[in-house]
């Protein structure tokens, strides 16, 4: 099929609209076979669950084209469990898995004209979402559901290369309670943690980094992604919390980074341990990994790069990472599957 005409070397980030979305709808106590939507638009009781209530979570994953023209997604199965758990955490009908993947799939498929070619640096971004949709006014779970999934092509998260950030440690406000839903991948959170990341932007920095609401002694994550660091006796360190989402780029990066010879650790880290790392990285769907350059706690300032020279072991995981990705290392874990196409 012949590519969309698109500057591919020109995407950012950002929404665009393609050829269609999927829409499944749960009714009377079954998933329907969903349906092909050709525009970008919704259509909502006023009184849904999600608008009021917060009944709505939602998923990232991307696309890719290797240099075979073969297409992948990586690890789109982790995915389908993680929206299954977020489901259930606030008492959602999930969507089957195996629906998942097969809709992922066929939304591939439908759209391959956008998929980014190979050598772009850009991607095929998957975005599946749930909503309780049933028109309630008193606070209790919905009895409807849409299962909905739209796609965008992409351009790199970094557009001028992959580059450290400076972060700033929360002191005011929380990302997420203890026993709370820090764990999944609900809007809620997201949209608590805008108040600390517009105020960090506006102070010169690029995010915040959390620390936990109970004791705000150890690290819990960046705005929209998990936090990691690298230690000087070769330890790539993670934190150990309820809070926190399980980001399955980290899960990723813990593989690879034991395979690199590196002691994997997942534990709570003390936020007096900062100043001791080699380096420190920030890691999700959408940058895959975010070196960072300083973290300023207090009136303290905690520098891991002096220039723009990304750390030597985050550019080593971020290289290994993508080749996997886009086809150019052998996945021999098994993380990727090739979607084949009409």
């Amino acid at each position: 099929m012949e590519k969309a005409n698109l500057n591919w070397s020109e995407l950012t980030f950002a929404y665009m609209k393609t050829d269609c979305h999927l829409e499944y709808y749960f009714k009377d106590g079954e998933w329907d076979e969903g349906k092909i939507i050709n525009d970008d638009r919704i259509d909502l009781n006023i009184a849904s669950t999600c608008l009021h209530y917060g009944q709505e979570c939602f998923e990232g994953a991307k696309a890719f084209e290797d240099k075979d023209g073969r297409v992948r997604v990586f690890r789109i199965e982790e995915n389908a469990k993680r929206m299954v758990r977020s489901a259930e955490k606030i008492h959602m009908v999930p969507f089957p898995e195996d629906m998942f993947i097969n809709a992922v799939e066929k939304l591939v498929q439908l759209n391959q004209r956008f998929i980014p070619p190979y050598g772009s640096g850009a991607s095929l971004y998957l975005r599946p979402l749930l909503l309780g949709i049933s028109g309630l006014i008193g606070v209790t779970p919905a009895t409807d559901y849409a299962f909905m999934m739209f796609c965008s092509p992409v351009g790199p998260y970094f557009k001028s290369g992959i580059k450290p950030v400076k972060l700033i440690v929360e002191d005011q406000y929380d990302r997420a309670a203890p026993n709370g839903v820090g764990d999944v991948k609900v809007g809620g959170n997201y949209a608590a943690g805008l108040r600390a990341s517009v105020r960090a932007k506006k102070a010169g920095y690029t995010e915040v980094l959390y620390l936990d609401a109970l004791r705000k002694e150890f690290i819990d994550e960046s705005g929209p992604a998990n936090f990691f660091g690298i230690t000087h006796d070769n330890k790539f360190i993670t934190p150990a919390s309820d809070s926190i989402l399980p980001s399955i780029t980290n899960m990723s990066l813990q593989t690879l980074a034991a395979d690199m010879g590196m002691i994997v650790e997942k534990r709570p880290i003390h936020v007096n341990e900062l100043p001791y790392l080699k380096e420190a990285g920030c890691c999700g769907t959408a940058a895959v990994i975010t070196p960072i350059g300083s973290i300023t706690h207090g009136d303290k300032v905690i520098t891991y790069c002096e220039t723009d020279e990304v750390g030597e072991t985050c550019m080593s995981l971020y290289n290994n990472l993508t080749s996997i990705q886009n086809g150019v290392l052998k996945d021999k874990y098994g993380w990727t599957r090739e979607i084949p196409m009409p």
